[in-house]
């Protein structure tokens, strides 16, 4: 699928001069499965690491795999971001990395992805749903089941961009945490939480992390965050009761197995 990410570029590299930041000792890879929350994780942890150990180029996918492995060079450490599916290359390539995978609810995964397809900022193959081409109902029944020779559906995206990499050293990290412990800094559950997200990534927690993290978690500097998404359709806040069945009936168990359920 090729597809166009249109929107602002963020200042993230100009608001994180003011810190201190650390450097690695180990290639770090934020993985995620697309539409999770990538760039909130990202542009937080951009915050902790010295900016010339930041991936200077693309979302590292399996597809660029052969020409981003520079990025998990142990005698380089950089930290990268990407959406890396399960494979025999890609478990090679990450062997001796840091491996962080952001999973998100499928049942508000579904409407994210719904409403990232039916944006302006999105240009690919699926265009001619917008603007009323197709119902946002029926939009939210492809973004579960898929669009023939068009996108994936739910279940493979989740097995192979998160499921399948449950069994290694990889951390599971869930997007509705983040969002969890963003809402309430100042408490020692978000300290706790945040500790060990760093300690996950080999960095240790500074003083300062609260300013850090409130910085690289404005919505402002995220080109694909709901508020800067300019939609096409009114997609709902919350997926319908029959939408869930649906969910259910065609990923039984995922919902359990990433602790949603």
């Amino acid at each position: 699928m090729n597809a166009i990410i249109r929107g602002k570029p963020d200042n993230l590299d100009e608001i994180g001069q003011r810190f201190d930041r650390a450097r690695l000792s180990q290639p770090v890879f934020l993985n995620s499965v697309p539409k999770a929350g990538t760039h909130l994780i990202r542009n937080i942890l951009r915050m902790f690491v010295a900016p010339e150990q930041h991936w200077p180029r693309e979302y590292i996918q399996h597809a660029l795999l052969a020409r981003s492995r520079d990025a998990f060079d142990p005698k380089a450490p950089m930290i990268s971001w990407g959406h890396m599916l399960f494979s025999d290359e890609s478990a090679i390539a990450l062997r001796d990395v840091r491996h962080i995978v952001l999973v998100r609810d499928p049942y508000d995964w579904v409407l994210a992805r719904a409403r990232f397809y039916l944006s302006d900022e999105f240009q690919g193959n699926l265009n001619h749903i917008k603007d009323g081409g197709a119902s946002v109902e029926d939009v939210i029944m492809m973004m579960i089941l898929g669009a023939h020779g068009r996108v994936p559906d739910l279940r493979d995206i989740f097995s192979m961009n998160a499921v399948a990499w449950m069994g290694s050293s990889a951390v599971i990290v869930r997007y509705e945490d983040i969002v969890t412990n963003l809402k309430d800094l100042g408490s020692k559950r978000a300290e706790a939480f945040f500790r060990q997200l760093l300690a996950d990534c080999g960095i240790a927690l500074p003083t300062d992390w609260r300013e850090r993290v409130e910085a690289g978690a404005d919505p402002r500097e995220s080109r694909t965050a709901r508020e800067n998404l300019q939609v096409t359709a009114e997609v709902p806040k919350v997926l319908s009761d029959v939408h869930k069945r649906v969910v259910d009936f065609h990923a039984p168990g995922l919902r359990a197995l990433l602790g949603y359920a």
